[in-house]
């Protein structure tokens, strides 16, 4: 058995291997019970109104998360010779610098590194606010002066790059995922916090009316990104919802382009009251809260800096915008309300 593969022809071969592997991506793409859902409002809607269901198309994939390449900034490497760094040594900064310095401190995870520049520009703050501070020769002085001015301007770049440099915040974004299922579409509670954490860690250096959480935190809420792919899971269900939502405004189109014809009584009278449509409506009311919390979670940690990375300012207009016209959260709300004003305008008709 374990040679049979050598009598199978290659074409044969890489044939099944491609059909396997086609089969397997198209399994990210299910939406589950949520699409059972949509299909079961388009099939009662298509029957009520009298004409033949859709077909359904698959929905469009959810664009790649940017590569680390390109979501990195540059950062300018700080210089400062040993005995100027010892001249410091009562800011408490030697041993930290060398530890960063190390073999093991130069291949440290993003988010390490980004612990590091917080703790860093804290103890030359501190340091530069102290008594210590008095008791340095000018030239040190003027050097302690120098480093924290520049720490404090490198910092929002360092943060960007302890964040989107993380595999776990990557994660988050994944394209091997799947729609959210009907009773779950709530973000987790954990996500949440982690973006309220992530949220304050980057902004509490810049604002002071928000204090510094613990940095020790951040490996923990990274980590809770890291167990689900909420995001992608949330931009897959937006764009499935749009997609089933224009298959179902497309029946009501053919009922208004007929002249005459008039669905079923009983959706004539209550056209949003039908048993599927208030399955539907209760779906796409968690669902919009659901992105709407969300996204607004997200959005200012894609703006903690001036300048974004060019390809990271894309992804966040194509796909995590609450206003851009082609984002999915947009074309989810205009598919919806286009449906309730076709089912008024049915409804009104006869």
């Amino acid at each position: 058995m374990t040679n049979a593969t050598r009598f199978i022809p290659d074409a044969l071969y890489r044939g099944a291997l491609g059909i396997a592997l086609a089969l397997i991506l198209a399994g990210c793409d299910g939406g589950g019970t949520s699409d059972l859902l949509l299909r079961d409002y388009q099939a009662a809607l298509a029957e009520r109104l009298g004409v033949a269901p859709p077909e359904h198309a698959q929905p469009r994939n959810i664009g790649a998360f940017p590569e680390l390449r390109e979501r990195r900034l540059p950062v300018p490497e700080t210089r400062e010779s040993l005995l100027n760094v010892y001249a410091l040594r009562e800011c408490h900064i030697t041993t930290l610098v060398a530890e960063h310095n190390s073999t093991l401190g130069r291949v440290a995870p993003a988010s390490q590194r980004w612990q590091y520049a917080l703790e860093l520009w804290r103890r030359l703050t501190a340091c530069r606010n102290s008594e210590v501070a008095d008791r340095l020769a000018p030239d040190d002085l003027a050097r302690l002066e120098r480093l924290v001015t520049t720490k404090r301007r490198q910092l929002p770049l360092a943060t960007w790059n302890g964040l989107f440099g993380s595999d776990a915040w990557a994660q988050s974004f994944s394209r091997v995922s799947s729609a959210l299922e009907p009773d779950a579409l709530a973000p987790p509670s954990e996500q949440l916090a982690a973006l309220d954490y992530l949220h304050r860690l980057s902004h509490a250096p810049f604002e002071a009316r928000l204090a510094l959480p613990d940095p020790e935190a951040l490996e923990g809420h990274l980590q809770a990104l890291n167990e689900r792919s909420y995001t992608a899971q949330l931009l897959r269900t937006l764009v499935l919802g749009e997609q089933r939502l224009r298959e179902a405004n497309a029946l009501l189109d053919q009922a208004l382009a007929a002249p005459g014809h008039c669905p079923s009584e009983s959706f004539i009278a209550r056209p949003g009251q039908t048993p599927e449509a208030q399955r539907l409506t209760g779906w796409v009311a968690a669902l919009d809260d659901a992105a709407t919390r969300w996204l607004a979670g997200l959005a200012p940690l894609f703006d903690g800096v001036e300048t974004p990375p060019q390809a990271v300012q894309a992804y966040h207009r194509a796909w995590l915008s609450r206003h851009e016209a082609e984002a999915p959260y947009t074309g989810f709300r205009r598919a919806w309300q286009g449906h309730l004003e076709r089912r008024r305008r049915l409804a009104s008709r006869c």
